[in-house]
């Protein structure tokens, strides 16, 4: 029984090892990127609009607005690294359901790359917001025998994230199995059905935490930050 995507071995040159997590991640990131050139290369003005550039822009909007609801401030500093995150982690979970594909992040490595991409995100976010003097004197509030603490505690919100993500994709890919072995016939319906709901709940937990993580560091104030949006800055533009 494959749970997980480490387990298969495709090739292998002395020390190093190409598994199937690594070919799968490579499948998604390129299906991701072939997508958006493809529907960025026929982007249109005006009132009708094709189906892809539609969805997309559908997509991003929603995006956006998650971001400006936990933030409550301009939704684009974040959208890059958070909305990126989501949708490797959505089309990884989502690409389950093609028979053959073992979800990349249903490998602790994955999971692991991507708790890291976080822990290197938060900082180079509180920096860019609050400075580096005011975030390095943030480990050491109230008092500094906080600071060994503070230090646990990123390593352990990194762990946490990684190993979330992993154990719950892993454990559907269990669970789908135990469904296949006692029902085969109409085990791989509900076994698709359920992983497509976790699948995407998966990826928006993880970004949505991410994101978190990013303004908590970041020491955003949501009484002295305003939400952006496009029909307020319309309705400023026209006033004046």
């Amino acid at each position: 029984m494959v749970i997980t995507p480490d387990q298969i071995v495709i090739g292998a040159w002395g020390p190093v090892r190409i598994t199937a997590t690594l070919v799968f991640t490579w499948l998604t990131m390129a299906l991701m990127a072939g997508t958006a050139l493809a529907v960025s290369h026929q982007l249109v003005l005006g009132p009708r609009l094709p189906r892809w550039q539609n969805a997309m822009e559908i997509l991003v909007g929603n995006i956006c607005q998650q971001i400006r609801e936990v933030t409550h401030a301009d939704p684009e500093p974040y959208l890059a690294f958070v909305g990126t995150l989501f949708l490797f982690i959505l089309c990884s979970n989502l690409l389950a359901i093609v028979p053959g594909f073992l979800p990349p992040t249903g490998s602790l490595s994955t999971t692991a790359a991507l708790a890291l991409c976080v822990l290197v995100a938060v900082p180079i976010d509180a920096l860019r917001t609050r400075g580096l003097g005011p975030y390095l004197r943030s480990y050491l509030e109230p008092t500094p025998l906080m600071l060994p603490f503070q230090l646990i505690g990123e390593f352990t919100r990194t762990l946490a994230l990684a190993v979330r993500l992993f154990g719950n994709i892993m454990s559907g890919n269990l669970l789908a199995a135990i469904l296949l072995s006692l029902a085969p016939l109409f085990a791989p319906v509900l076994a698709h059905s359920l992983g497509l709901v976790f699948g995407v709940i998966q990826a928006y937990v993880f970004a949505i935490l991410a994101l978190i993580y990013m303004t908590s560091a970041a020491a955003i104030s949501t009484a002295d930050s305003k939400p952006h949006s496009v029909l307020s800055s319309s309705a400023g533009s026209n006033h004046e």
